[in-house]
């Protein structure tokens, strides 16, 4: 009988900059009552993976750090004391404020994401393979909100040794219709899923994924095995900007084809 089960892996301590994750996860793993097994994934918030890097930075203006991880802005709106901002990041990410956190972090300081998620979940993944001799992924997570839909749910930023899409685009579905589009975002659906057992204040930033191995791979080096991939191209991306930044460059636009027929 197939099934899924996800648990919170408990007993991880609070994490510093310049600790082993690998080990600290790895010890926790043989501590508890369901271990590791070949095909397990394990979801990892991505701010213990941030903190180990020691991606802490000194901000008292939170918006200034915001500022410097910002690429491009997508969209803004202003709010009662504030301006809320999405923006892409240095990650290629869209998200809320560049991901920039100044939550469970010392005072006077934020807290970036990790460099390169993707690195960091195949180092992780890579660590952890070697410490235990069974084929595991990776899932580094973080909250997104979504367009179109309130609230928010966490989403895979990085990733290794995992299938990030299962591309159904040319097969058939039961009564023999050829699907053309459909590609589910698992990594993401994976994420979403741990958060449900993690939670947002448990203190348990690791979920042990069981029952999805058909998604697991060997090569930790696939592009299909990024995150990154997850990122839709800016060619194909309909909703690039926001109405009010779509509007403002579409006026300059055409104030400049005005100019240069004058």
């Amino acid at each position: 009988m197939s099934g899924l089960l996800i648990t919170a892996l408990e007993g991880i301590p609070e994490v510093t900059s310049g600790d082993d994750l690998a080990d600290l996860i790895g010890s926790a793993l043989t501590r508890s009552p369901e271990g590791i097994q070949d095909g397990d994934i394990l979801v990892v918030t991505s701010k213990i993976v941030s903190k180990a890097e020691g991606r802490h930075v000194a901000a008292v203006d939170r918006e200034a750090a915001i500022t410097a991880e910002t690429v491009r802005l997508v969209a803004s709106r202003p709010y009662p004391g504030g301006l809320t901002r999405i923006v892409e990041n240095r990650q290629g990410l869209v998200l809320a404020a560049a991901g920039v956190d100044n939550s469970n972090t010392p005072e006077g300081t934020v807290l970036l994401l990790p460099l390169d998620p993707d690195a960091s979940a195949r180092q992780l993944c890579s660590d952890l393979r070697l410490r235990f001799g069974v084929r595991i992924a990776v899932i580094l997570s973080d909250t997104l909100g979504r367009p179109w839909r309130e609230g928010q749910t966490d989403a895979a930023i990085g990733a290794a040794g995992v299938r990030v899409l299962e591309d159904y685009r040319g097969t058939h579905d039961p009564y023999g219709n050829l699907l053309l589009a459909s590609a589910a975002a698992v990594a993401d659906e994976i994420a979403g899923a741990a958060d449900l057992v993690k939670g947002k204040s448990k203190g348990c930033p690791v979920a042990l994924v069981r029952g999805l191995s058909h998604l697991v791979v060997d090569d930790l080096d696939s592009a299909a095995g990024r995150a990154r991939s997850l990122v839709r191209p800016a060619d194909k991306d309909m909703f690039r900007l926001g109405s009010d930044e779509a509007y403002s460059n579409g006026y300059k636009d055409g104030q400049r084809a005005a100019s240069s027929c004058q």
